[in-house]
């Protein structure tokens, strides 16, 4: 059995680096040989997912013949990367001076499209050997009352050898739009030798004195200073607390009053019940699932893009994490198949299902509402019918046969319970408590403390993919990924602790809910960034990026409830198995 997993381990690990390393092209070029200049997106620059294809507005093209481009992956369907040719001429090493490539006729439909495009600030942006570049299409007057547009592009492109190493664009020739008057497109190519090797071409899109600012560090510092005072809060808790009551229960060296009370209170009563299955064990267990899956992925992509820097290329992260999802369905079905067959669940085909499908159903839901305003809009953001059809072929051919065979898996090699303590027949009565422990109030407070030790990070994070960031400090988001991990065992082991000693034995969801709830945290603080540390605006703006947050704060919820509910299961397991009777 070892050596089958071995060799199913090893094929998965090939599969995936062989994945990470497809490319359409080998970014080598020999001289005078063809440079493609692929036309993308073009949208308002306060909304950076509201993208609409280049050509919508009334530009025109070179008249070098088409070129066609199929996506080579998922991820540029979902994102919207919509690459069109350009038209225009360029070689390598070859220069180019100043010439038309075509003419535009303004029309009074066209002049207001342009007019609405330069008053909304619209950027477009173009991609020349798969370095992005960014232009603006035009400017207002300093007295806001006339429109300016830029018809003419510069090209400046860097090379090293036979490889491309730089590109910029300076757009010159600023022209007055005006009804019925006709637009002249020029552009220039200037090729300059650099000495900056092709690995490091892409470190010019980064910005390390924002991600590595003195502000980052000292959040690590911080939350790493958490994490010591939680272990520590824990620990404590443990050595002493549950010391005294160990020798409380067993009459040991006890004062004689503190003696006499014996069993009448405390997380012992509970024994009984404390392993009794909870509530909705199907979504439960589907859930837990869930978790196992969504912290493997997370886990293999923040580690593949470290070893990789697979951030450099086009939509490559998205992708990679979609086939890892993907391929990572038989965790899910092995977790939350053994849970479930652990609270001896019979409808085990259902749970299976829901497991299978309860994440893509959420995510599908939320990307069909924001793709119906999409169409409305006209957005190259919209997925294509055909795109829809592969992701239900995934879910369908991959996702569901891979769960199923976790879910067998799991329910044959770690399915028998083996709880410490037998459960009683009749469920024992919860006594009242004071108000503060009750579990909604143990439930939102445990989020304050994980979300304290995350929220800088979510800083940088929120602004690597609303704004115009690239996100490559994949190191302190291992780290903070890693401390968040601890920070939310701790929290959920005290308030379960502090919940059995009241004699409510109700831990299970309630260990995952407050694990869960630092998610919450998130999303206020996505709606304080959305209104205090943006400018975005629009119907279709507004929903993407509340849809999409919801999704984020959502997957986070159900990693840290998993979190919270694995490390407090360990818990609960240990002081219920040591017998003190």
């Amino acid at each position: 059995m070892n050596l089958y997993r071995s060799s199913h381990l090893f094929l998965f690990v090939l599969i995936t680096l062989h994945f990470i390393h497809c490319d359409e092209h080998d970014h080598k070029y020999e001289d005078g040989s063809e440079v493609v200049l692929w036309m993308n997106t073009v949208g308002p620059y306060h909304n950076r997912q509201e993208t609409y294809n280049y050509f919508s507005l009334p530009f025109c093209r070179g008249i070098k013949k088409e070129i066609s481009h199929y996506h080579e992956t998922l991820g540029e369907n979902i994102l919207g990367v919509e690459l069109e040719y350009s038209g225009v001429e360029i070689n390598f090493k070859r220069d180019k001076l100043k010439s038309d490539f075509c003419e535009v006729t303004l029309t009074p439909e066209s002049y207001d499209t342009f007019t609405y495009a330069i008053k909304n600030h619209y950027w477009y942006q173009m991609f020349i050997d798969d370095l992005p570049i960014w232009g603006i299409v035009g400017e207002m007057d300093e007295a806001g009352k006339s429109t300016y547009i830029w018809t003419h592009k510069k090209f400046e492109i860097g090379y090293n050898n036979d490889r491309i190493i730089d590109v910029n664009l300076t757009s010159e020739a600023k022209v007055r739009l005006q009804p019925n008057v006709q637009l002249q497109f020029s552009y220039e190519v200037i090729w300059k030798p650099t000495n900056i090797p092709y690995t490091n071409r892409f470190d010019k899109y980064l910005d390390p004195g924002f991600f590595q600012h003195k502000i980052h560090w000292f959040s690590i510092f911080n939350s790493f200073m958490m994490v010591l005072f939680l272990v520590g809060l824990v620990s404590m808790i443990l050595l002493r607390t549950l010391r005294k009551d160990y020798a409380r229960y067993g009459n040991d060296e006890l004062d004689p009053m503190e003696s006499d009370l014996g069993d009448e209170y405390g997380w012992k009563q509970v024994h009984g019940d404390v392993f009794r299955p909870p509530a909705h064990p199907i979504l439960f267990a589907s859930l837990i699932g869930s978790g196992y899956q969504i912290a493997t992925v997370s886990t293999l992509c923040i580690l593949i893009t470290i070893l990789f820097d697979i951030y450099t290329e086009r939509a490559l992260l998205f992708s990679t994490a979609i086939f890892l999802y993907a391929a990572s369905s038989i965790v899910n079905g092995y977790a939350g198949g053994s849970l479930y067959a652990r609270m001896k669940g019979q409808l085990w085909i259902k749970q299976l299902i829901v497991g299978a499908f309860f994440v893509p159903a959420v995510i599908c839901g939320v990307a069909f509402l924001v793709n119906f305003i999409s169409i409305y809009y006209g957005s190259s953001r919209s997925i294509p019918f055909t795109v829809m059809l592969s992701v239900t072929a995934i879910c369908l051919f991959i996702i569901l046969p891979l769960t199923a065979i976790g879910t067998v898996l799991g329910r044959n090699i770690s399915g028998e319970p083996n709880n410490p303590c037998r459960t009683n027949a009749v469920p024992r009565p919860i006594p009242e408590k004071k108000w503060f422990m009750e579990p909604n109030i143990i439930i939102l407070a445990s989020g304050i403390l994980p979300f304290g030790s995350i929220f800088i990070e979510m800083y940088f994070i929120f602004t690597s993919f609303w704004a115009y960031k690239i996100y490559y400090v994949y190191g302190f988001m291992l780290l903070v990924f890693l401390i968040l991990a601890v920070v939310t065992v701790c929290v959920t082991i005290v308030a379960t602790y502090f919940m059995l000693n009241a004699e409510d034995y109700r831990w299970q969801w309630t260990s995952f809910l407050s694990g869960a709830s630092s998610a919450l945290y998130v999303y206020l603080y996505a709606m304080y960034y959305f209104f205090f540390k943006t400018k975005m605006y629009g119907m279709f703006q507004t929903v993407f990026y509340f849809g999409y947050m919801a999704l984020f704060s959502l997957g986070l919820g159900i990693m840290c409830g998993t979190f919270g509910y694995i490390g407090t299961q360990a818990f609960v397991r240990k002081i219920y198995s040591i017998k003190i009777d």
